[in-house]
């Protein structure tokens, strides 16, 4: 079902809706900083499960958990100083960051990780979903592509991504899209990997990083 918005100005009552569909387990697929993102409630198993089928089983896949401030990762990410310092210079904003994951992850998800993918995004709708839910989100980019989890390494990952919202109608198991009506980018995350002695970049996407 698409739910037309006007993303800085998102009908309290769609953002409700999305936000109980959420809370039962649903998918919402939305725009972002970047691309189109489809998204769970961090605290449903049944939605995670759903998550877990787009991506064939999430083997071999890093989870992203978006969420509207640092500190709503803390209980689930090791985040140190100069990590923490990192983050906060760069979000809001199209970064996702690799950070060593707490045990707590592994009973949540109901597989183990060393690791999670952590992004605090800057565009108004993912944030007002977030604020609305009352909790972080799991997500994944909307892709045509998603069992495959290398498809954004093969040079052709623009040909993957999606523009309109209603594009998204074919995919199983989206309860919601909120859509603004326009196109959007094709472009990914900068995605950085804070778990070295060194910080190492995964993915150069649209997020500026110099080391």
């Amino acid at each position: 079902m698409i739910e037309y918005i006007v993303p800085t100005n998102i009908d309290d009552r769609i953002l409700n809706r999305a936000a109980a569909a959420l809370k039962n387990g649903g998918l919402i697929a939305h725009p972002t900083d970047t691309s189109w993102h489809i998204s769970c409630a961090f605290s449903s198993s049944l939605g995670l499960a759903k998550l877990k089928a787009l991506k064939d089983g999430a083997k071999g896949y890093l989870f992203t958990m978006m969420a509207s401030e640092i500190s709503q990762i803390s209980y689930i990410a090791e985040i140190s100083t100069p990590q923490y310092k990192l983050m906060h210079s760069l979000t809001p904003g199209p970064y996702v960051f690799v950070l060593g994951a707490r045990r707590t992850l592994k009973k949540i998800m109901g597989m183990k990780r060393k690791e999670v993918g952590i992004r605090i995004p800057g565009d108004p709708v993912s944030r007002a979903i977030i604020e609305t839910l009352g909790e972080p989100m799991f997500s994944t980019t909307a892709a045509h592509s998603m069992d495959d989890p290398g498809w954004w390494d093969t040079g052709f990952a623009d040909e993957n991504l999606f523009e309109m919202g209603w594009e998204l109608e074919g995919i199983k198991g989206i309860d919601m899209i909120l859509d603004g009506g326009e196109a959007l980018s094709k472009t990914l995350t900068t995605v950085l990997n804070l778990t070295g002695e060194r910080i190492e970049i995964i993915r150069e996407g649209l997020g500026e990083y110099i080391e």
